[in-house]
């Protein structure tokens, strides 16, 4: 009869997944790997998020010391956000995704892409 290994979830990786996993956090931080952004830049290059999802995903990150918000001097006032050192530390993990999406999910992409039917020829 085989033995069965008991299953331990580590704390800290159960944590740290539940925080990048969450929807919309892994577009971000992969956007803010590029460069600091303003919240109408990430608005605009994230498809389908909403204004105050953005606002719940920075303000999460920011509580979390993922993401630092800079107020920009000058008028208007401009907010800016950049990921703080312990964000810049998931570019291995972002890249890592990546890759295995590239390899693993192309294919799936593809096959789950709504396909175009063609009505038939009407004929008289």
């Amino acid at each position: 009869m085989k033995r069965t290994v008991p299953l331990n979830l580590c704390p800290s990786y159960h944590y740290a997944v539940e925080l990048i996993g969450r929807r919309w956090t892994g577009a971000i931080v992969y956007l803010l790997l590029q460069s600091p952004a303003r919240f109408s830049d990430l608005h605009n290059a994230i498809p389908g998020i909403t204004d105050p999802m953005l606002s719940s995903r920075l303000r999460q990150l920011e509580r979390e010391g993922v993401v630092e918000r800079a107020v920009l001097p000058g008028s208007p006032v401009r907010v800016q956000y950049a990921l703080t050192e312990k964000g810049r530390a998931l570019a291995e993990v972002t890249q890592a995704i990546g890759d295995w999406g590239h390899r693993w999910l192309a294919n799936a992409r593809l096959a789950a892409a709504p396909r175009v039917r063609k009505k038939p020829a009407r004929t008289a």
